[in-house]
């Protein structure tokens, strides 16, 4: 991971976010329309906005992004912190920015007191799951969503 930088989303980091959010939509077989990805980025560019942002940058170009937000639980007196996306690019995978990248929301979800520090992935995802792996534990939680 030589020579990067895990810091804060920032409106400059724009043009690079949005190739990435596209890829990572891609990837997930999503699509969007852009008001979604228009008003994410809004969000983000909030000083107290509900979504939170962090990028990895490499020789100043943003080559991975974390977004994650934090709530009230039931089950706790403390927050919760959800890692909502986190993508690397292709070409910058393997090299431990994905692993940067969730080690930054743990020290940001302990800061904030929260609880747990938990996210999805999709079935298929097997490289991000072998790291997801080595950093955190699989629940035997199934997701429901509505039809």
């Amino acid at each position: 991971m030589t020579n990067t930088i895990i810091r804060d989303i920032a409106a400059k980091d724009h043009p690079h976010w949005m190739i990435l959010w596209a890829e990572y939509l891609r990837f997930y077989r999503e699509k969007l329309p852009v008001e979604i990805t228009d008003a994410t980025w809004a969000v983000l560019m909030e000083t107290d906005g509900a979504i939170k942002g962090i990028v990895a940058e490499k020789s100043g170009i943003v080559v991975g992004f974390a977004l994650y937000l934090f709530h009230p639980s039931t089950g706790s007196l403390h927050c919760n912190c959800y890692l909502e996306d986190l993508y690397v690019a292709e070409n910058s995978r393997g090299g431990g920015v994905a692993r940067a990248l969730i080690l930054e929301v743990y020290k940001r979800a302990d800061i904030a007191k929260a609880g747990r520090v938990y996210w999805q992935t999709q079935q298929y995802n097997a490289p991000a799951r072998a790291l997801y792996d080595t950093l955190a534990k699989v629940t035997s939680n199934v997701q429901y969503e509505r039809y």
